[in-house]
């Protein structure tokens, strides 16, 4: 199939008009409109109804839409292998993150990557829940937690050192905990579904069995209710920083233990070529990582 001619078939289902598609592309209509009928002619079918007033796709179109997405950004990668390093990125980069770990460390970082590189463009989704890159067409996710066997390329870029986290108000009416054992009586504040917290030893691992008085599916409303002074929570220690150093929030440290260590994951998709948006980026990140940090290196 002609490339030009899928890039009609796709900058027209994205603008919603042939004209918008030729301008697009920086063509004149008509070469739009010739481009498109021998698309339609080379696969047998229409793929365009098109009005006065509007455009939509066909079955057909529909049908060949993903395709002639995935054989333009074939192409387009193609084309990024063999440009040389200093010509940077090109390309949308799809990115994936965590709320609070997104909003924090990898806007910035994004912020900087875009300037940098003048033909990227990026599309950010922030979510705590687990994202299926594959099905979403993510091109890379950052990652704070232990990582299953998914099939998936995955680059440790740093340690992130936690530790539990109460506020002065807190530990004045409650007391400190000493050892592991001592958050039995703690108001403990988990992440939703955490039935054990997991504390490293010298001699020997331990687990707590939490029993939390509230829960969220983001790590961010525990901090936000940890800052209220209702209770203790595991926090990374780059989430808190700020709170720490105005004395709003007291790192806290057992005898017999500490927070199970977690790293910094860049992950995507399994495959021979990595572009070098993506490549580009994840190094990016690292060295702000190392540069801010907020995180030990790997």
């Amino acid at each position: 199939m002609d490339l030009p001619a899928l890039a009609v078939l796709v900058e027209a289902a994205n603008a919603g008009s042939l004209a918008a598609a030729a301008r697009r592309l920086g063509i004149s209509p008509l070469m739009a409109t010739r481009r498109l009928a021998a698309l339609e002619a080379d696969v047998g079918a229409r793929l365009i109804q098109r009005t006065t007033r509007a455009l939509s796709l066909t079955p057909e179109g529909e049908a060949l839409l993903p395709f002639a997405q995935a054989m333009l950004e074939t192409e387009t990668q193609a084309r990024a292998s063999v440009r040389p390093a200093a010509a940077g990125a090109s390309g949308l980069l799809r990115l994936t993150a965590s709320a609070a770990f997104g909003r924090k460390m990898v806007t910035p970082v994004v912020a900087e990557f875009l300037r940098a590189n003048p033909q990227v463009s990026v599309d950010l989704l922030l979510s705590d829940g687990l994202v299926d890159i594959v099905a979403q067409g993510i091109d890379l996710a950052i990652r704070i937690a232990p990582l299953k066997d998914s099939g998936l390329i995955a680059r440790r870029l740093s340690l992130n050192p936690r530790s539990l986290y109460a506020t002065p108000g807190y530990l004045e009416e409650h007391g400190r905990p000493a050892v592991v054992a001592d958050l039995a009586l703690h108001q403990c504040l988990a992440l939703s579904g955490t039935l054990h917290w997991g504390f490293v030893g010298e001699t020997r691992n331990v687990r707590a069995r939490v029993q939390a008085r509230f829960s969220a599916n983001s790590i961010e409303g525990l901090r936000e209710i940890c800052l209220a002074g209702l209770g203790i929570a595991i926090l990374s220690d780059w989430d808190v920083r700020a709170e720490v150093a105005e004395g709003r929030l007291v790192p806290l440290a057992l005898g017999d233990g500490e927070p199970e260590p977690l790293a910094v994951w860049a992950l995507h998709p399994s495959s021979h070529f990595v572009p070098p948006k993506v490549r580009l980026f994840v190094t990016a990140l690292e060295a702000a990582l190392r540069r801010d940090g907020v995180a030990r290196p790997a």
